[in-house]
C-alpha cells in the first residue's frame, strides 16, 4: 500500500524529483486508468526514481457541476483503491474554486515548485488550469526545458470504444453490469448505513436492509439485480433493488433495498457494502402484494441457487 500525503505549504516537493507521475481524478480505477498507472511504474523503473499517483481529494465536478455528477465510488474509496495499484507514493491535492483558477503555467509551478518529475503520464484528453485552459502541448512546453516527459495516452480501447467512467457511467445506467464490471476489473460497489424500512420483508419471511444513497453516488440504473451484500465482513447473497419500488411510491425513501438471503439479524445503523453481479428484472408496479411476493421469492431462488461468485 503506498504512502498517502497531502499536497500542502508542509508538504516537500523535492520527493517528486526524478520521478515518474500519473495524474487525474481517476473515478472507478478503471481498466483505462490502470493502463495509465502501469505506465507510471514501468517510467519509475526506468528512470530509477519513485512512482507517484497525483489526485485530487474530490473530483472537480463536485465543486463545479455537483448536480449532475455520477460518481462510480466514494472519495475514500478511491483513494484506497489507488493507494493500493502498487505506486510508491500517493499525492492528493485538496481541490477548491482558488487552485482551479490558477493560470496553466501557475499551476504547475505552484504544483511542483522545485520537485518537477521526470516523468508525468496522463490522458491524451488532460486539461489543467483556469476553464481547464491547460493543454497537453503546453505542459509539454513547460516541461521540456525543465527535465520533464509528458505522455498523452490514448485511452485504452476495449470493443472499438475508449475506456472511461462516462462510458461505465452508462453502461451502469442501463443496467448492463456485467460489462460495466469487466471495465472496472471488479464488482461495482455501494455502501450505505441501514436505515429502518417498511418493515415488508418480515412478513414475507427475509430480511431487507434499506439503504439511503446519496444520488450522486447512485450510477446505477434502476431495477432488481443479484448481488453480494458485505456485513460485517460476511459476504450473503441478496437480491437488490434499485429505486423506489412504484408498489410503494408513496411511502418509501430508502433507495436501494438490499434482500438478505439466509440472514436474520437487526443490522440497523450499521454499514454495509453492495457488490453488484447481474440484472434481474426492471421495476415495476405490481397490481398485488401477493404477485410482488412470488415475483420477489422468484429472484430470491434464483440468487441463492444460481449467483456467480464474485
Amino acid at each position: 500500500m503506498a504512502a498517502i500525503k497531502t499536497w500542502d505549504a508542509q508538504f516537500d516537493r523535492s520527493c517528486l524529483a526524478g520521478s515518474s507521475c500519473a495524474f487525474g481524478v481517476f473515478d472507478g480505477v478503471h481498466e483505462g486508468h490502470r493502463y495509465i498507472i502501469e505506465q507510471a511504474i514501468q517510467g519509475a523503473r526506468e528512470c530509477g526514481g519513485s512512482s507517484v499517483i497525483i489526485t485530487f481529494d474530490r473530483d472537480p465536478d463536485e465543486v463545479f457541476a455537483p448536480a449532475r455528477l455520477k460518481k462510480l465510488m466514494t472519495n475514500e474509496a478511491r483513494l484506497q483503491a489507488l493507494a493500493a495499484t502498487g505506486v510508491d507514493l500517493l499525492l492528493v491535492i485538496p481541490f477548491t474554486r482558488e487552485f482551479a483558477a490558477e493560470e496553466p503555467e501557475e499551476f504547475l509551478e505552484s504544483l511542483f515548485g522545485k520537485g518537477v518529475p521526470a516523468q508525468l503520464h496522463v490522458g491524451v484528453d488532460f486539461r489543467f488550469g483556469v476553464r481547464a485552459t491547460g493543454t497537453l502541448g503546453q505542459l509539454m512546453e513547460w516541461g521540456k526545458p525543465r527535465g520533464l516527459r509528458a505522455f498523452g495516452h490514448e485511452l485504452l480501447a476495449e470493443g472499438a470504444a475508449p475506456v472511461t467512467a462516462t462510458r461505465i457511467r452508462g453502461l451502469l445506467a442501463e443496467g448492463n453490469i456485467v460489462e460495466a464490471n469487466r471495465l472496472l476489473t471488479r464488482s461495482y460497489a455501494l455502501e450505505g448505513t441501514v436505515v429502518e424500512g417498511r418493515q415488508e420483508g418480515r412478513e414475507f419471511g427475509f430480511r431487507t436492509a434499506n439503504l439511503e444513497v446519496p444520488a450522486q453516488l447512485l450510477a446505477i440504473g434502476a431495477g432488481v439485480y443479484g448481488a453480494w451484500a458485505e456485513v460485517a465482513g460476511v459476504p450473503y447473497r441478496a437480491a437488490v433493488a434499485v429505486g423506489v419500488a412504484p408498489t410503494f411510491a408513496e411511502e418509501a425513501t430508502a433507495n436501494v433495498e438490499v434482500h438478505l438471503i439466509d440472514f436474520d439479524e437487526d443490522i440497523y445503523g450499521q454499514p454495509i457494502t453492495v457488490r453488484f453481479v447481474e440484472w434481474l428484472r426492471p421495476m415495476k408496479k405490481f397490481d398485488s402484494l401477493e404477485e410482488l411476493k412470488t415475483t420477489i421469492l422468484a429472484n430470491i431462488a434464483h440468487v441463492r441457487d444460481e449467483l456467480p461468485e464474485l
